[in-house]
């Protein structure tokens, strides 16, 4: 039985990877998933300088799924090149460094300093909701999502996955922009915008008063988005939003994902990403797939 899938040259033991943000750099999730059963790590958004994030409170629970504000909190580059790199490498998995930013030089400086490192892709992430400045702007304009994505790519020295906002009228315009601008792949969905508000203290649940929304909630979305992308470009599409079942990873790759990223799950189920792993080869066995490809874009239409 074959799981193995390739993108942009980059093979990978089987398709499923952990969403950035919901996994740190692994080290968390140590004690409880193997790290080499793993297509790839993808790494929390990393910047050119440390990062606090949005005040607190930041995260809250919402009916099928989550908000979250963190807004990118993270160390910088120079932390995650000394700590995170090397404690990743010491696994058979490959490494996807997940790219933040608030504007063009920012993304910039990242990219051109992971250049020299042993990674094996780049996501760029310009999508997330919660950050004031920058990023969402690059997400939800074609225009602004080719000039930042051709720019990355006169530098990165990786192949680039271009992680796209589901926060847009047409996805599929998106992602044909992405790819005319040289992207080697696309990633989605991110979040979708939300808010929540406590009607007790009449206030936002969030100190950011909107957040990004997660979890099951968003499958049907997210499930219709990646079947136009991948309709509408000829790159290969990561598909993520909702995966919490080997069920809900087939049926991504069924609408069109080469692969797919476990997100939200990952807080209630630490092992989600490795029970899903053997889900997937289950479904295989009883419906008789020898090779994974047989299911990338297999829906009957």
């Amino acid at each position: 039985m074959n799981t193995k899938v390739t993108i942009a040259g980059v093979e990978f033991k089987n398709p499923v990877m952990t969403a950035s943000g919901t996994f740190g750099s692994g080290m968390e999730y140590g004690d409880f998933v193997d790290l080499n059963k793993l297509g790839a790590v993808v790494t929390k958004g990393v910047a050119n300088v440390p990062w606090p994030g949005n005040p607190v409170p930041r995260v809250a629970e919402v009916y099928g799924g989550m908000l979250n504000a963190i807004g990118l909190q993270n160390p910088g580059i120079d932390v995650f090149i000394e700590r995170d790199i090397p404690f990743l490498k010491k696994y058979d998995t490959k490494i996807i460094v997940n790219v933040c930013g608030k504007s063009v030089k920012d993304y910039l400086e990242v990219v051109e300093r992971l250049g020299d490192e042993d990674v094996d892709m780049l996501e760029i992430n310009v999508s997330c909701p919660n950050v004031k400045e920058g990023a969402i702007a690059f997400g939800q304009k074609a225009d602004s999502l080719y000039d930042i994505t051709s720019q990355i790519k006169k530098k990165a020295k990786q192949p680039v996955i271009m992680k796209l906002s589901p926060n847009v009228t047409d996805i599929g315009e998106m992602a044909k922009a992405a790819e005319a601008a040289g992207a080697d792949a696309v990633s989605l969905i991110n979040t979708i915008t939300g808010m929540k508000i406590d009607i007790h203290r009449r206030t936002f649940v969030l100190a950011n008063k909107t957040g990004g929304l997660s979890g099951p909630a968003v499958k049907p979305v997210a499930v219709r988005m990646v079947y136009q992308a991948s309709h509408a470009v000829k790159i290969p599409v990561i598909g993520m939003g909702g995966i919490a079942t080997p069920e809900d990873a087939v049926e991504f790759l069924l609408a069109g994902a080469s692969a797919i990223a476990v997100g939200a799950m990952n807080f209630v189920n630490p092992y989600a990403t490795v029970e899903i792993i053997e889900g997937i080869e289950r479904y295989m066995k009883k419906y008789g797939v020898w090779d994974i490809q047989e299911l990338i874009g297999g829906v009957r239409e």
